[in-house]
């Protein structure tokens, strides 16, 4: 394997070596910390404009699996881990993770302290970075100058300060931006798309069936789609992972799914019983043009059901607002407590955003919060037929727990006042004040 590096925003360099295709590419780093999953990962497009670092030390254990994808192509901009497989098992393996990411032309680089680059990301945020591999001319330019500033380093020179041998390449690092991301991944899951009966009997097979509340897994087809038969859902195609629409499936919903680009007119115009608003990449505050259309048809009284970007989005449109994390959440091991009942469950999560819980408008309850950090994780509407969860219900090498709430959305749409009278411990709850409490009362129970 030939010399690779990582430049960060900051001027921190890491060297290792590259695997997957070769190059330079500038995205935003992040990690996630699922243990598996990374076939998902890389398919998923909400990682659209991100170089994505794995904190699990070895990937690609069981090889390249198409069946698994969660989108037709490979959409994080580069790829960072400490190791990958070269000789993945697995009876479903369809190739190694290096050969998937040059078939991507996706630019991949390994071999380097996966937990200092976690650390920093944890402390300073989530930041520019730029991976460097090959031998063109731009890429030698780079080496050339990450080893002058090397150079400098050990020698004392520029003490404390920027190394001026990559400050051009730190100012094109740090002007890098990501810009049209649900435009430019909306439609990216169809082309793995399978019919109704295909997924239930693949996802039979696997023991992927629809879970319900209680934890009961329905391996019968017909029980399993007996309340969803008839229905119509439009899946709202933001950047969706082909889970979502598996799910609805399951259920023995009928699901269309359209672009971005559909106004509430268009939407309407197909009579759905249901609306399902997916997951995406970028800024959800940037959508200024979709979230116009979720109030339209909030107004039409339509039950809807939002993941991830879908449920920032819902509450931007009734009046929410929303911020950036330090980090964000990723991975398959994030802990979100229902409100309601109390009950905490492990979540797979990809964000990096999250709605303000101090900015809740009056008929959106708070029904899931981040144990981590008390952001919010999931809104019931009273007001409208709507509900909405952060992390990823649907979520394929992640757990099952809380696919009941794709039973929900069912019961919703066969009942519109399912969630009139809704009730949770705290309506409007922001962190500083839920962990207080919880702190108190762990003490008085000591």
């Amino acid at each position: 394997m030939s010399k690779a590096l990582l430049i960060l925003a900051d001027g921190t360099v890491f060297e290792g070596s590259s695997f997957g295709a070769e190059g330079c590419v500038i995205g935003e780093t992040v990690f996630t910390t699922g243990m598996n999953g990374y076939i998902e990962t890389l398919t998923d497009p909400s990682y659209y404009g991100q170089i994505v670092t794995q904190t699990f030390p070895l990937i690609g254990n069981y090889g390249d699996i198409p069946a698994d994808y969660e989108s037709a192509k490979c959409n994080v901009r580069g790829y960072i881990v400490r190791q990958w497989c070269t000789e993945p098992s697995n009876f479903r393996c369809g190739g190694d993770v290096d050969s998937y990411l040059r078939t991507q032309n996706i630019i991949g680089l390994c071999g380097i302290d996966t937990r200092q680059l976690t650390k920093i990301l944890r402390e300073a945020g989530v930041m520019n970075g730029m991976i460097v591999s090959g031998t063109s001319k731009e890429a030698l330019e780079i080496f050339a100058a990450a080893d002058a500033a090397k150079a400098d380093a050990l020698s004392g020179k520029n003490k404390n300060a920027e190394p001026a041998a990559l400050s051009s390449v730190l100012e094109k690092i740090r002007a890098y931006k990501i810009q049209n991301a649900v435009e430019s991944v909306t439609g990216s899951a169809t082309g793995v798309e399978l019919p109704a009966d295909v997924v239930f009997a693949e996802s039979a097979e696997y023991r992927f069936v629809p879970v319900t509340a209680g934890g009961t897994k329905i391996n019968d087809s017909a029980l399993a789609m007996k309340d969803g038969k008839g229905k119509k859902v439009v899946l709202w195609d933001f950047g969706a992972k082909a889970n979502i629409r598996r799910e609805l499936l399951k259920r023995g919903l009928d699901v269309v799914t359209v672009p971005c680009s559909y106004t509430a007119q268009q939407i309407m115009a197909l009579n759905p019983d249901g609306i399902m608003l997916s997951n995406g990449p970028g800024d959800p505050a940037e959508n200024t043009g979709i979230i116009e259309e979720i109030k339209k048809l909030l107004k039409t009284g339509t039950p809807i059901f939002g993941i991830c970007l879908g449920h920032q989005l819902l509450a931007l449109a009734n009046g929410a607002q929303t911020m950036k994390l330090k980090y964000g959440h990723r991975g398959a091991n994030q802990p979100v407590k229902y409100v309601k009942t109390g009950r905490v469950y492990i979540s797979s999560q990809n964000h990096g955003y999250a709605v303000r819980n101090e900015t809740l408008p009056n008929g959106a309850v708070l029904s899931f919060v981040n144990t981590n950090d008390g952001t919010c994780e999931g809104l019931t509407y009273t007001n409208v037929p709507a509900f909405s969860v952060q992390f990823h219900p649907e979520a394929c090498s992640g757990p099952l727990d809380t696919s009941f709430l794709f039973d929900e959305f069912v019961k919703l749409i066969n009942n519109h006042d399912y969630f009139k009278n809704f009730k949770a411990e705290y309506e409007r709850v922001d962190a500083i004040s839920y962990f207080a409490s919880t702190i108190k009362q762990t003490k008085a129970k000591a």
